[in-house]
């Protein structure tokens, strides 16, 4: 189970009631003082989204949950990344769950109870949930208001990795590595008097002979590669490429315009899909940070 997600609600409305004792006699009746009615006021927010508040108490609680979690794992805990992190992951949240709202997606009370009861039963019963709740910071209000929001926003997230396709425009390359810029220039030499690139490919990586396999535009860690395999037409090698990793030489093997997706390419490009609709999220909201 998640140590994430927490909201706590808690709304205070007070009434004065004012009264005044009628005078005796015939003296004019005095006049009543109006009564007023203070105006409720906010619970302290971590932040706004689109108007929307996260509770202070809330990001409190996360911040906890981040660090025990860092604890149990050994490593280090660092007030300003977590802060950072825990804060981040909210306002997403918060973002999925509204645009999820904006496309008529609710999550009703039989809808949340029955979650809620298949992570009971995933706990071992409900005694076993409500101490993992305590132990996690977690009331039984906060829990449930925290657990909506995440079901709406998991809901916006399969929205947006759906409309990925299983397919795009894809290159089957494989490489040549080298230490040595000199080295390198010397395969390259043998490849243009004619040495078969595959023979050379195989003495510098016996194992797979530089193969790349197929990949998509965003998918290679060295853009310098991804852009020279794009840009070659199949058959045809690369001059010498410098990155961090050392001196390349590539050879396009295969192009598809539409090639089906790896599953490990799909996720990788289900994940960009992601952070971009995040990313635009962010700079066309209205989102405002309170907390230090």
């Amino acid at each position: 189970m998640k140590n994430h997600r927490t909201l706590f609600i808690s709304i205070i409305l007070a009434f004065v009631l004012l009264s005044l004792s009628a005078c005796g006699g015939r003296e004019p009746a005095a006049t009543p003082t109006p009564t007023l009615e203070p105006t409720p006021t906010e619970e302290p927010m971590a932040a706004h989204v689109n108007g929307a508040g996260i509770l202070l108490a809330e990001y409190q609680a996360e911040l906890q949950r981040y660090q025990a979690a860092l604890q149990a794992e050994g490593a280090a805990f660092d007030q300003a990344a977590a802060s950072k992190e825990v804060i981040d992951e909210l306002v997403n949240q918060t973002l999925l769950a509204q645009a999820a709202a904006s496309q008529n997606y609710t999550v009703n009370d039989a809808a949340l109870q029955a979650r809620i009861d298949e992570l009971a039963g995933e706990a071992g019963g409900v005694e076993a949930l409500n101490a993992w709740l305590a132990q996690n910071f977690y009331t039984d209000a906060s829990f449930r208001l925290a657990l909506k929001r995440e079901m709406a926003a998991v809901w916006m997230r399969n929205q947006i990795i759906a409309s990925v396709p299983s397919t795009a425009e894809q290159v089957h390359a494989r490489q040549i590595l080298l230490d040595s810029q000199s080295e390198a220039e010397s395969v390259l030499r043998q490849l243009q008097a004619g040495t078969p690139f595959d023979t050379l490919a195989y003495q510098y990586d016996t194992l797979t002979g530089g193969e790349l396999g197929w990949f998509p535009r965003g998918y290679l860690l060295q853009p310098e590669v991804e852009s020279a395999a794009f840009s070659l037409e199949a058959g045809a090698y690369s001059g010498v490429i410098s990155t961090s990793n050392g001196y390349h030489i590539i050879e396009v093997i295969e192009k598809d315009a539409q090639h089906a997706l790896s599953p490990d390419a799909l996720l990788f490009l289900q994940r960009q899909a992601l952070e971009n609709w995040l990313e635009t999220q962010r700079s066309q909201g209205n989102i405002e940070i309170t907390i230090p």
